[in-house]
């Protein structure tokens, strides 16, 4: 065997494992960065965590957030998911450095694939992988984004092989990649890679047409749908699990067509057209693809004391106030709510995407300039409409994700993908001098008359007011026009950075055309330029200052007096925190069963709920919720005596007929007394009558609990209805009558309801989700699919070369 060929593989690999550790270099010392959803992922996978511990086992449900929810979306394990373990393997370094390992590596195969020289293909990997706004998310803690992000180019690699006619190699890396970027759980971010796959089909398609090659295109389409198809269908039980809880969540279609105030609402089958696009990029933020601080950088910046804002503060305050404010200034004065940090691209690698457009020729342009244009035109969300608007009322499933502006991942990875394609070409012998030279200078026209553009003249286009300058304008009017001037010389600033970046990679590469400069000194000059003009901003938004013990990332949490006092009571309640926002902490998850909790995809009626009562303080729904503690201020508790246990008997139904009379029903609803129910759940429980005869001796105990078992001892001397203050779940939650399977149905738009006969008997509920089983059969026949088709394939080919 010659070993020296896996040798470029070895060495790019050193490279990115050096790369990534030393960016994240605190985690060799054994420190965790800090990340925001992260720590509010821990406060709500705690129960789960737990249960798991100590029952060995999943529990697919928890209690501690919003009144109880699937945990298919909250760090759950699955039977069969064998691809896990794949996963862990590639991912073999430290957090985060893990990820943007996996950034290089990805990206690294997708080169190859391209038949890219090794040095290039490094260079490309370390332009894809310092991407600024591929660094910024793990300071936010978006990880399951960066997860999927990561094996996107090696799902491509995989397709391009298969349409290089290298079906075996190209099956078994799309199926494989496909699986484990679906392992990755971010939907969005693999629905976006959808897009990217489809432009290159169509684009594919076309030139097929045109070569008369449809056959072989539509063999080739044939394999790559297969290939994803099983690299999909092994992750069966966590997408079924996902499909089944995204009807019911806030991603599903809501029955209500009022709002809060009792106005018409727009029907929609998934979220609200201004939550999509609440995060839309600017037209003319795009310019901060390369031009770092075009808009101010991150919402916040630390100004120095040459800064006018710090100036202005220190003239009327003294300079340890103008240190104190200018460490936090809101620069930002473009359109989106927050951003962390400029999705910076890089003036290097973007310069190089330009020689790319004039320097490549076919098909692979054509891909890759349509999938960047796409990708930016649709960031543009609400700020340009007529597009998204078409796709959100349109096209399938582009109305259940938000933050449109996220969709230029596609660009992250394109434009540094086209620009070493040029630096291929460049250094090619089969293009000419000539060619070179014209592309080169194009380029640089481009690049360095746009930036030099704004370098001389952006001060005056544009009015740098920001959407927050009335908070400065309330504290001292003066500083507004101070942040104006700063917000001025960033742009100046950061236009002449890019200015001098695109001029010395220019210059490197017209040295290299003029054999002043020997390709290889190139290679690795690029390289230095495109890590330093990277990191060097990079370094601004996620460094070491965001890392800190692992005790303190492992367990966020520290009880304070409020959570001991609450503690103390050992039975079973919920917890309503109003020192915050009680429908986005999840720190109250960690310690107790809250009503609240921290998920961007919590059950859609749950949410419903806290609009339209909760947030006008219906106490009645806080007690039907089994509400025990409130905590009002920074560490004070308050009892409510009020609330109504686990369970109650009513003895009044209200029958409604839809769902704005369910909800509307609850506005003057004596929880204790009485229930709303919809009037199919009444017929279906077969009752005729709304009104039960009152019991005073009747009662209903809750006598054992689990995360996922519940168990009521009931007497009566007549039937009664009880209402059980548990979220209905229809997928999953079976009730049972001294364990015979009995119907309960949806009442009080989110608990449970059910008979109860006259005498003595044990209510149990269980949670026994059959989605489970089912797909975790499919999961193993698709294991079974993705092993015996390469195998079925070389067995064919050995005896057609035996023939």
């Amino acid at each position: 065997m010659n070993y020296k060929k896996f040798l470029p593989y070895i060495i790019g690999g050193i490279v990115f494992i050096i790369a990534s550790l030393l960016y994240f270099n605190p985690v060799l010392s054994g420190k965790k960065i800090k990340q925001g959803d992260i720590t509010q992922f821990i406060g709500m996978a705690r129960e789960s965590s737990q249960y798991r511990m100590d029952k060995g086992k999943e529990s697919y449900w928890l209690n501690n957030a919003f009144s109880g929810m699937p945990t298919y979306q909250v760090g759950v394990y699955f039977p069969n998911d064998f691809i896990r373990y794949v996963d862990k393997v590639i991912r073999f370094l430290p957090r985060p450095a893990d990820y943007l390992f996996l950034y290089f590596l990805s990206f690294f195969i997708l080169l190859t694939a391209l038949k890219v020289e090794w040095k290039l293909a490094i260079l490309g990997s370390l332009s894809f992988g310092f991407s600024t706004y591929l660094i910024i998310i793990f300071g936010a803690g978006h990880n399951a984004k960066a997860h999927a992000i990561g094996y996107m180019p090696m799902v491509i690699a995989g397709v391009l092989y298969i349409y290089q006619k290298r079906y075996l190699l190209g099956f078994v890396l799309t199926s494989l990649a496909m699986a484990l970027e679906i392992v990755a759980n971010h939907p969005q971010m693999t629905y976006y890679l959808g897009f990217c796959l489809l432009i290159f089909g169509i684009v594919e398609l076309i030139e097929s047409y045109k070569n008369k090659e449809l056959p072989l295109f539509i063999k080739n389409t044939s394999i790559v749908l297969v290939a994803c198809f099983l690299g999909v269908s092994v992750n069966s039980t966590r997408l079924l699990a996902t499909k089944e809880y995204a009807a019911e969540s806030t991603r599903g279609k809501s029955e209500l067509t009022i709002h809060p105030d009792g106005s018409p609402k727009e029907k929609s089958t998934g979220l609200d057209k201004a939550y999509i696009t609440e995060y839309s990029y600017g037209i003319a933020e795009t310019f901060n693809l390369f031009i770092p601080r075009f808009m101010g950088g991150g919402t916040v910046e630390k100004l120095d004391d040459s800064s006018s804002f710090y100036e202005t503060v220190k003239l009327k305050a003294g300079d340890s106030v103008a240190r104190d404010f200018s460490s936090q200034v809101l620069t930002y004065w473009g359109k989106q709510p927050i951003v962390e940090a400029p999705a910076y691209i890089g003036a290097v690698v973007f310069f190089l995407f330009f020689l790319g457009i004039f320097l490549v020729r076919g098909r692979l342009k054509y891909w890759l300039v349509s999938a960047t244009v796409f990708s930016i035109i649709m960031s543009w969300g609400k700020n340009f409409p007529l597009p998204t608007n078409l796709f959100i009322d349109y096209f399938p499933l582009y109305d259940k994700f938000r933050a449109v502006s996220s969709i230029q991942v596609i660009a992250e990875l394109c434009v540094p993908l086209l620009g070493v394609l040029a630096l291929k070409q460049f250094f090619s012998t089969d293009v000419s001098r000539e060619e070179k030279l014209q592309a080169l200078k194009k380029a640089l026209y481009i690049m360095g008359g746009v930036t030099l553009l704004f370098a001389l003249m952006g001060p005056s286009l544009f009015n740098f007011e920001g959407l927050r300058d009335s908070q400065y304008e309330q504290q001292l009017p003066e500083l507004v026009d101070a942040l104006i001037a700063d917000r001025k010389s960033m742009l100046m600033n950061d236009s002449f950075r890019s200015l001098i970046l695109v001029l010395l990679t220019g210059g490197i590469l017209w040295a290299t055309l003029k054999d002043k400069l020997k390709s290889q000194i190139s290679i690795i000059t690029l390289i230095g330029l495109i890590i330093f003009d990277l990191v060097s901003i990079n370094l601004n938004y996620v460094n070491k200052d965001d890392f800190t013990t692992a005790r303190n990332v492992n367990k966020p949490f520290v009880a304070n007096n409020a959570d001991k006092e609450i503690l103390k009571d050992k039975g079973y309640y919920r917890v309503a925190n109003f020192s915050g926002n009680v429908l986005n902490e999840a720190r109250t998850s960690y310690f107790h069963n809250s009503i609240g909790g921290y998920h961007a995809a919590k059950m859609k009626r749950y949410q419903e709920l806290f609009e339209y009562q909760i947030a006008k303080n219906n106490f009645e729904v806080l007690n039907m919720l089994n509400t025990k503690y409130f905590i009002v201020g920074e560490e004070k508790v308050q009892e409510n005596s009020e609330a109504n246990g686990s369970a109650w008997f009513v003895n009044n139904l209200k029958v409604v007929n839809s769902a704005n009379d369910e909800i509307k029903g609850l506005d003057s609803l004596k929880t204790k007394k009485e229930a709303v129910i919809r009037n199919n759940s009444f017929k279906k429980l077969g009752l005729s009558n709304k009104e039960f005869e009152k019991d005073s001796t009747a009662v209903i105990n809750l006598i054992d609990r689990d995360v996922i078992y519940l168990k009521y001892k009931t007497t009566s001397n007549t039937k009664q209805f009880a209402v059980f203050s548990e979220i209905y779940y229809k997928h999953g939650w079976n009730a049972y009558l001294d364990g015979k399977l009995v119907p309960h149905e949806r009442v009080n738009y989110v608990l449970r309801g059910m008979i109860i006969p006259s005498g003595e008997h044990i209510v149990e509920f269980k949670f026994e989700p059959t989605v489970i089983r089912t797909g975790s059969i499919i999961s193993l026949i698709s294991y079974a699919f993705m092993i015996i088709i390469p195998i079925g394939f070389v067995a064919v080919n050995r005896r057609r070369q035996k023939e």
